[in-house]
């Protein structure tokens, strides 16, 4: 067993320093989770990682990556009503996809008990917009327990099953990025394994499950009762925390990982105001708010990204007349990015200068860091893909991006997708570009996993209307941005072995007529078959494929006998044109201030898929 799944299932009191999502593993596995679904997404992955280190013959539960966010709430929920304890997990814009069952679920009586752990990402880390989901959880009616740290996450997951399960509704566990991530040392006591129960609880008489017409008024109303229940019991639960400074005017309420970078800030201010930390944000504890308010004249509401505390404090004020003066956001910048302690010094210096003098400016850097952007890993086949691709676009053509690796097509030097939205949408997006439309043709990009995600509706779509575009399907075999997950096309899921759902024939199963396939290597060809596709004036499909070169260097690195092996550049040959590093843009290139190229050999991984960008042939084959 791995030292990780032993220390997941050790049955005996001990302490670890874990980061949150391990933490959170831990949690399932006390509480008794039966059932767990996910779709890969920044920052949770490594809640799954720490699940695949406990081995299949001693896991206590089962788990899946579902083929999106939809169906692994769905899964859960199913599993639920069955009357075994379940959860889903995905990050933030995850639940955009689930949100069509998500936001029905506080409706319904779910007798097994089902949280909901969704990955927050306050900075856009990993994801493309700062999207505050705690909006969601009000337009569904499902409470919200926010944890600041792993030992929270360990705590928080514990109490949500427990409330879950006796209340009959789902639970939000709200982390955020550097929840997910962070380290500390947690307590666990001992644990005693149960035997499964496989005994199928589902009973009509528990529902109504279906929200028709006739149904939907009443399951509201008890949705609503629940909400005003779990506002009682927020207020006596003691999930929040008071810490009494002394201070006779000024208090802060804040909540999650703000709450940490309030305690960092606290240390150097000659005063410290009184702190209330919410452990769950919605419903909030309207009594205990009052009650801190009026303990207070001047009240500062911290919370990153919308303003749901601060507008929900307000109104408490108002409607129960406190005079305390509320301050909230002071400007844009208080709505984008996270609350580091640096920046909550300075929002509390803005707002009470006489607590928290402005400190004394730092010294300036000498030289400022070279930036760093993103960029595809050594081999990548979508580098490949993007240096020919772009030798059989017209200047005035129109090229559609997706998320996943090949999104970084868009960054310099290849500047190969000019518009981007969710996953899935980009045949949608390009069949809108293509209606009045007769000069520019319209390319789009999917990746594999993001086909069988969310990117067959948008095709379906493009062959029922008859829209005259190109897709560029991006085939590496894996979920590659978040880790190398497997996908239905990978033929292997979590747990088992299984047949592959071949890209190809649902295509044609689909009824696509013009099909091209090719290895992202062979640049000239790929250039080619693109041309090809656009001169055809329907629909078609270009299939890009080339496996993932990191998993696949990482999964030979392990096999006995493994020798790496290194591209080199005859400095004779080389006449310095420089299209492998301005056009073909691989990291393993290095240019001097003379313009000599050289090849970094803690990068290059051998792979050769350069030599045939080089006019001058310079760049040789491996040894």
């Amino acid at each position: 067993m791995k030292p990780m799944g032993d220390m997941l299932l050790r049955q005996e009191a001990f302490s670890e320093i874990v980061m949150g999502n391990t933490a959170l593993v831990r949690a399932m596995v006390e509480a008794g989770t039966r059932v767990i679904a996910s779709y890969p997404g920044s920052p949770t992955p490594e809640i799954a990682q720490a699940i695949s280190s406990i081995p299949d013959d001693r896991r206590p539960f089962y788990f899946e990556f579902s083929t999106n966010e939809k169906v692994a709430t769905e899964v859960a929920y199913g599993t639920a009503v069955n009357g075994h304890l379940s959860t889903v997990f995905f990050k933030s814009v995850g639940l955009n996809v689930a949100s069509d069952t998500f936001v029905q679920l506080g409706l319904m009586n779910i007798i097994g008990g089902m949280i909901i752990v969704l990955g927050d990402d306050p900075g856009a880390n990993s994801s493309q917009n700062e999207q505050d989901n705690r909006h969601y959880a009000r337009l569904s009616y499902i409470p919200v327990l926010e944890p600041a740290s792993p030992d929270e996450v360990y705590s928080f997951y514990r109490l949500a099953v427990s409330l879950s399960k006796d209340r009959g509704m789902p639970v939000i566990l709200r982390l955020t990025t550097h929840v997910c991530h962070a380290k500390q040392r947690v307590s666990f006591p001992a644990w005693t394994p149960k035997e499964p129960d496989r005994t199928s609880r589902f009973d009509p008489a528990n529902g109504p499950y279906v929200p028709i017409a006739a149904e939907v008024f009443p399951m509201k109303h008890r949705a609503l009762q629940r909400i005003s229940e779990m506002a009682a019991w927020s207020n006596a639960s003691g999930i929040h925390t008071h810490i009494q400074n002394g201070h006779p005017t000024h208090g802060i309420i804040t909540a999650g990982l703000p709450f940490l970078s309030v305690m960092d800030a606290m240390e150097t201010a000659p005063e410290k105001p009184d702190i209330l930390k919410l452990g769950m944000i919605y419903p909030l504890p309207n009594q205990l708010i009052a009650d801190f308010l009026q303990a207070h004249s001047r009240v500062k509401v911290l919370e990153e990204l919308d303003d749901i505390l601060e507008k929900d404090i307000r109104a408490l004020a108002h409607d129960k007349q406190i005079p305390t003066r509320i301050t909230g956001k002071c400007d844009v910048e208080d709505w984008i990015g996270e609350y580091t302690p640096d920046r909550v010094y300075d929002m509390l210096a803005k707002t009470w200068p006489e607590l928290f003098p402005p400190k004394a400016a730092a010294r300036p850097v000498s030289s400022a860091l070279p930036p760093r952007p993103p960029q595809m890993c050594p081999g990548c086949g979508h580098r490949s893909a993007f240096h020919a691709i772009k030798k059989a676009l017209g200047q005035s053509d129109i090229t559609v991006a997706d998320i996943g690796c090949h999104t970084l097509g868009y960054l310099p030097p290849y500047r190969v997708g000019q518009l981007l939205m969710c996953m899935g949408a980009s045949p949608g997006m390009a069949a809108g570009l293509s209606l009045f439309n007769d000069s520019r043709n319209v390319i789009c990009f999917l990746g594999d996993s993001t086909f069988f995600h969310a990117g067959i509706p948008g095709i379906i779509n493009a062959l029922f209307n008859r829209h005259n575009i190109s897709l560029v399907l991006m085939e590496n075999g894996a979920t590659a941005m978040t880790g190398h997950q497997d996908h239905a096309g990978s033929g292997k899921n979590f747990n088992e072995v299984v047949d592959r759902i071949p890209i190809r024939r649902v295509l044609e199963g689909l009824g696509v007529k013009h099909i091209f396939e090719i290895d992202t290597y062979k640049q000239a060809g790929l250039t080619d078959l693109i041309r090809q596709a656009v001169d055809i004036k329907e629909f078609s499909v270009v299939i890009a494929r080339h496996p993932c070169m990191l998993k696949f260097i990482r999964q030979q690195r392990k096999k006995p006998g493994y020798i790496s092996r290194k591209v080199s550049i005859d400095q004779n040959r080389c006449q310095r044109i420089h299209d492998c590093v301005e056009r073909f843009g691989c990291p393993t290139f290095t240019r001097d201030s003379n313009g000599r190229v050289d090849i970094n050999a803690d990068l290059c991984i051998g792979d050769g898929s350069c030599i045939q960008t080089c006019p001058a042939d310079a760049i040789l084959k491996p040894a």
